[in-house]
Protein backbone atom coordinates (compact mmCIF):
# COMPACT_ATOMS: atom_id res chain seq x y z
CA UNK A 1 0.00 0.00 0.00
CA UNK A 2 1.25 3.42 -0.73
CA UNK A 3 2.11 6.02 1.91
CA UNK A 4 1.32 9.27 1.43
CA UNK A 5 3.05 12.95 2.85
CA UNK A 6 0.09 15.44 3.64
CA UNK A 7 0.24 19.20 3.68
CA UNK A 8 -2.80 21.49 4.16
CA UNK A 9 -3.34 25.04 2.66
CA UNK A 10 -5.39 27.34 3.99
CA UNK A 11 -6.42 30.38 0.92
CA UNK A 12 -8.04 33.50 2.44
CA UNK A 13 -11.21 34.46 1.16
CA UNK A 14 -9.96 37.49 -0.91
CA UNK A 15 -7.92 35.20 -3.21
CA UNK A 16 -9.76 34.68 -6.40
CA UNK A 17 -9.89 31.66 -7.99
CA UNK A 18 -7.47 31.94 -10.44
CA UNK A 19 -5.01 33.07 -7.97
CA UNK A 20 -5.83 29.69 -6.01
CA UNK A 21 -5.65 27.84 -9.43
CA UNK A 22 -2.37 29.44 -10.26
CA UNK A 23 -0.99 28.71 -6.56
CA UNK A 24 -1.84 25.00 -6.43
CA UNK A 25 -0.45 24.28 -10.05
CA UNK A 26 2.58 25.67 -8.70
CA UNK A 27 2.48 22.98 -5.60
CA UNK A 28 2.01 20.18 -8.20
CA UNK A 29 4.72 21.28 -10.97
CA UNK A 30 7.28 22.06 -8.51
CA UNK A 31 6.71 19.83 -5.57
CA UNK A 32 4.89 17.13 -7.10
CA UNK A 33 1.53 17.37 -4.87
CA UNK A 34 -1.71 16.41 -6.26
CA UNK A 35 -4.97 17.68 -4.79
CA UNK A 36 -6.15 15.09 -2.08
CA UNK A 37 -9.29 17.39 -0.56
CA UNK A 38 -10.86 20.68 -0.85
CA UNK A 39 -12.94 22.25 1.22
CA UNK A 40 -14.76 25.76 0.64
CA UNK A 41 -15.52 27.13 4.24
CA UNK A 42 -18.27 29.70 5.36
CA UNK A 43 -16.34 32.47 4.93
CA UNK A 44 -15.61 32.18 1.43
CA UNK A 45 -12.06 30.55 2.33
CA UNK A 46 -10.53 27.55 1.42
CA UNK A 47 -8.96 24.80 2.85
CA UNK A 48 -6.63 22.54 0.77
CA UNK A 49 -5.48 19.42 1.78
CA UNK A 50 -2.60 18.46 -1.05
CA UNK A 51 -0.40 14.42 -0.80
CA UNK A 52 2.46 13.42 -2.30
CA UNK A 53 3.52 9.84 -2.41
CA UNK A 54 6.55 8.61 -0.53
CA UNK A 55 9.04 6.23 -2.76
CA UNK A 56 11.18 4.31 -0.53
CA UNK A 57 14.18 2.79 -1.85
CA UNK A 58 15.30 -0.79 -1.16
CA UNK A 59 18.43 -1.30 0.43
CA UNK A 60 21.22 -2.96 -1.75
CA UNK A 61 23.17 -5.78 -0.54
CA UNK A 62 26.98 -6.33 -1.27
Amino acid sequence: MPEYEFVDVYVPRGVSRKETARLLTDHAEYGHWELHRLSLLRDGSRKVRLRRRIIRQARATW
